[in-house]
């Protein structure tokens, strides 16, 4: 029991992080109806930021959160601009096409810039073990777990009570509409792409800090495994992305402790292919009728 307990509390902490990036391609997608894959590189760029102010100027853990997240929020509203505002009355399949074209560059790109060497992300939270009723818990566990669950408590807020959270609801219920409201539809979807790639770079330090290790393609697999979070839980909501994540986090663990960790990820794309099957529209996704 002791160690299902472990077990457990390590799948929180692995799944806050895929909930924290699944939490991005659920915006994205509930707003322009974009799978946006390079989100995954975003979350890469903001555990190498992270390393750069840890390396270059020694910044505490708060500050590099913030400054990582500030940053990423910036490269993801560039990215916006640059490579999906000029096709957003293109077909469906040429804005993916593109998401998978910057996604590769920004591998490529990182693997330019700082090689393909992979960088060891300093000690910037004492991972000191802290015995709970017989239990080991890491401290990189609990501040995962504690900021994880603040900033989508955050967003949730923000969505539900803000002028530009509901100006995004509203354009993901209907743009046409929404200007007709006088709601700036391309703010709207940059202050999106800005909270979704914080969220992703909140995740990549997590996860850098967890795992230690930094190189230009870490984020594939988390990035896969958050997106089939995102499908899971209900691609566009974002209590879906939440769950989902949690979910993934979960079955990876209990797998890797109880099955195999040569299974774990088979075990998590069968469920992808198997929620597909089953439910498109995910756990918490509704069946929508559309007219022809």
């Amino acid at each position: 029991m002791t160690l299902f307990i472990q077990q457990f509390i390590n799948g929180l902490s692995v799944g806050s992080i895929y909930a924290l990036i699944a939490l991005g391609y659920t915006l994205v997608y509930g707003i322009i109806k974009l799978i946006n894959f390079a989100h995954g590189e975003i979350m890469m760029m903001g555990a190498y930021f992270a390393f750069i102010f840890v390396i270059t100027m020694g910044m505490p853990f708060a500050a590099t959160l913030i400054f990582s997240m500030v940053l990423a929020a910036l490269l993801g509203v560039a990215i916006e601009a640059v490579a999906y505002r000029p096709l957003r009355k293109a077909p469906r399949i040429s804005a993916l096409i593109t998401a998978i074209g910057m996604s590769l560059f920004l591998q490529n790109l990182a693997l330019v810039v700082f090689g393909a060497t992979p960088k060891v992300m300093p000690q910037i939270i004492p991972k000191q073990p802290i015995n709970i009723g017989g239990i080991q818990v890491g401290t990189v566990t609990i501040v995962t777990l504690v900021l994880s669950v603040f900033f989508m408590v955050i967003l949730d807020r923000f969505i539900k009570n803000t002028k530009p959270g509901k100006a995004m609801r509203a354009v993901s219920e209907d743009k046409e509409a929404s200007i007709i409201m006088g709601i700036n539809v391309n703010r709207t979807i940059s202050i999106t792409f800005a909270i979704g790639s914080a969220l992703g770079a909140l995740g990549g330090v997590l996860y850098s800090v967890a795992y230690t290790q930094i190189f230009p393609t870490m984020a594939v697999m988390p990035g896969l495994k958050a997106f089939v979070a995102a499908v899971l839980g209900g691609i566009g909501l974002i209590p879906g992305a939440m769950l989902g994540g949690f979910i993934i986090g979960m079955v990876e663990t209990i797998t890797k402790a109880y099955i195999s960790s040569q299974l774990s990820d088979a075990i998590v794309f069968g469920i992808l292919i198997l929620v597909l099957i089953v439910k498109p529209t995910g756990i918490l996704g509704k069946n929508e009728r559309e007219k022809v």
